[in-house]
């Protein structure tokens, strides 16, 4: 089934006009004397068709047109920069009103460059503090909207030309999504809703530094059908606080106890994600530990060479170690994968996504 399980009732009320659902422009245009078919026609132009200018809606009538400019529908960020990597990836730096930027990638399928994945951001900046991520270390200016999320996705499908289109999204640009929950449970909705960008739950992945009660409480809200990843990148606590401060609140076992109780179909898997630092998490035996604490629970993993950041001196091990740390998993019955470096000619790829000319030393550097 692909309708989302949450209803307008259940969600946080929209913080702009581009965030309401169909039901929500239906009840507001009824408010303005309009009938209720106007409603549905705003947010097909919206989340369809990605006409967000009130004067290119061309069905509905210049009074209602008017009506909406008064409303404020309009764009809630802009495009400042666009940059393309020698793959094809491309980074975009958008801006919004009250001068915050972030960076959305579109990154190309390797084999098949008409269907594009675009990594969004959820928060201007991230609480975390994870040590080996730019976003990370600049730390969290504000929450991103509903409507700042969802618009990255429109303006992405509008930069790509028509034999091109985005399949998959991934919520693995700046910040902690789980920690700005209403917005992302929100965007998540209009994303998948079948009236708009309809893209299938399968195709949409949120990534987590491991904030428990909120997995469990996407795995309550969307019956498990959204993709879950699992930022891990260490296997003992000790090692995993000293890179990711969210452990000390959240330590591993509470977090492979919330993985064991998310629902999944029988053909589903989490993602793992697992940087590798050089000399900090890279060792046999953290191979041999990981695979002890996942034991049971249904994964994949993603190896990821840590890309450099200029707020720190961590860096990944060389190619050969990468192979063995890949091979100690997948000779002990894991599922593992080496995540393609994407994008880091022009700091698009993972970890490198930050604040527009802005960096802090990691206390690790």
């Amino acid at each position: 089934m692909r309708a989302v399980k949450l209803s307008a009732d259940r969600l946080s009320p929209p913080s702009h006009p581009v965030a309401r659902l169909p039901e929500e422009w239906v009840a507001r245009v009824s408010e303005w004397g309009e009938p209720a078919y106007r409603g549905k026609q705003i947010f097909d132009w919206i989340h369809r068709q990605g006409v967000l200018d009130p004067d290119e809606m061309s069905n509905l009538p210049k009074s209602l047109r008017a009506r909406l400019q008064e409303e404020g529908v309009g764009w809630p960020i802009a495009i400042v920069s666009s940059h393309e990597s020698t793959d094809r990836t491309r980074k975009l730096l958008v801006g919004m009103p009250d001068g915050e930027r972030v960076e959305t990638v579109l990154i190309p399928q390797i084999n098949d460059d008409s269907v594009v994945t675009q990594c969004i951001s959820s928060q201007v900046g991230c609480a975390m503090g994870c040590v080996f991520c730019a976003s990370g270390v600049a730390g969290l200016k504000r929450q991103m909207s509903d409507a700042e999320i969802v618009a990255q996705v429109l303006l992405g499908r509008r930069e790509l030309s028509p034999d091109r289109r985005v399949r998959n999204v991934v919520f693995m640009g700046m910040g902690e999504p789980l920690h700005n929950y209403d917005a992302v449970a929100r965007a998540l909705v209009l994303l998948t809703h079948p009236d708009g960008l309809d893209l299938s739950k399968r195709r949409v992945t949120v990534s987590t530094s491991g904030l428990v009660k909120q997995i469990d409480q996407l795995g309550r809200d969307f019956d498990g059908q959204v993709q879950l990843a699992i930022s891990l990148h260490a296997v003992r606590d000790q090692a995993r606080s000293e890179i990711m401060p969210v452990n000390r609140k959240h330590g591993l076992d509470e977090l492979t106890e919330a993985l064991r109780r998310y629902p999944l179909s029988k053909r589903q898997r989490i993602t793992i994600e697992y940087t590798l630092i050089r000399g900090v998490n890279d060792s046999p035996r953290d191979a041999r530990e990981m695979v002890e604490l996942l034991k049971g629970i249904p994964v994949k993993v993603n190896l990821i060479p840590m890309n450099p950041i200029s707020a720190s001196d961590l860096k990944a091990p060389d190619q050969s170690h990468v192979l063995r740390f890949q091979e100690e998993l997948t000779r002990r019955g894991l599922s593992v994968f080496i995540r393609k470096t994407r994008g880091d000619d022009v700091a698009a790829a993972c970890g490198q996504l930050a604040f527009h000319g802005e960096s802090r030393r990691s206390p690790r550097a």
